[in-house]
């Protein structure tokens, strides 16, 4: 049995997102593609038999009790396992992005203890599990890109038949950070967008729709405005991805980006048709 895993955590882009209307409890309905993409984090887990969870930040300093330590926690409760674990986190995904980071570490965190733990629970347990931390954690657990709806609890794997093709994309993070909760409640924000199909989707998955947020994020985050206006000077058509304030473009070769402003991160990255650990939940869902 391995003692010691080194487990990637990779980030999403909201390929469209589209808000349809409002429930009366006050949630949005939404409409999205979420795409994985190769700007990962790295997770450390080591065993621990004292059934211990503890937590060790190999780059950035993360809150005291963050979506790691939580979905940890939350994988013993569920399983009363009474193994431990202690987990570096390598930080490269940038915070306050839309990018999912947060959530994607909360995955690959339940995805890589009920591996160590030998726990054998199914991918639908593991979601209902990851569903309690945050509202995308479920989507990095799905395994691959998705059709996303509702709320954000209706996910949709994307088929052979809507596969996304390889593409190369420019993201791009300004300094500043975004307030999703500003953005949802600001009275400017367009909440009737019609429904949209995948098959309309997968005529032009990368040119399709908008980012219902963006018009609202550039009001309250000038960053965005700037940093879409930049990739607009390299001949790019940039959006916003979740409620930001990181922004991409599609391009078809990699772009000079030592010109972006030096708060900013940057990076050229590629598309992933599979999450990374995707064939660790098959195998425990054919043991199970």
């Amino acid at each position: 049995m391995h003692s010691l895993y080194d487990v990637p955590a990779p980030a999403k882009l909201n390929l469209f997102l589209h808000v349809t209307g409002r429930r009366p409890d006050g949630y949005h309905l939404l409409q999205s593609v979420f795409m994985l993409i190769d700007w990962c984090d790295t997770l450390h887990f080591e065993l621990r038999a004292d059934g211990g969870i503890s937590r060790e930040d190999l780059t950035l300093t993360l809150p005291a009790d963050d979506l790691v330590l939580r979905a940890a926690r939350a994988l013993q409760a569920a399983t009363g396992c009474r193994m431990g674990a202690h987990i570096g986190v390598h930080k490269r995904i940038p915070a306050q992005a839309g990018m999912g980071g947060g959530s994607s570490d909360a995955a690959s965190t339940l995805l890589a203890l009920n591996r160590l733990w030998r726990l054998n629970l199914p991918r639908a347990r593991l979601q209902a599990i990851g569903l309690a931390l945050g509202a995308d954690v479920p989507f990095f657990l799905c395994g691959r890109n998705a059709w996303v709806e509702g709320i954000g609890d209706i996910i949709r794997p994307l088929g052979p038949e809507h596969e996304l093709p390889h593409t190369r994309l420019v993201v791009v993070k300004p300094e500043a950070g975004l307030d999703t909760k500003a953005i949802f409640s600001h009275p400017l924000l367009r909440r009737d967008s019609a429904d949209a199909t995948i098959q309309g989707f997968a005529a032009a998955p990368y040119q399709f729709g908008r980012n219902d947020l963006q018009p609202v994020a550039q009001m309250l985050c000038p960053e965005v405005d700037q940093a879409l206006a930049w990739l607009a000077t390299k001949g790019l058509q940039a959006r916003m991805t979740g409620s930001g304030s990181a922004v991409f473009a599609q391009t078809a070769h990699d772009v000079d980006l030592n010109d972006a402003n030096a708060t900013w991160q940057t990076k050229m990255c590629d598309n992933l048709r599979l999450h990374p650990l995707q064939d660790w939940v098959l195998d425990e869902e054919i043991k199970g």
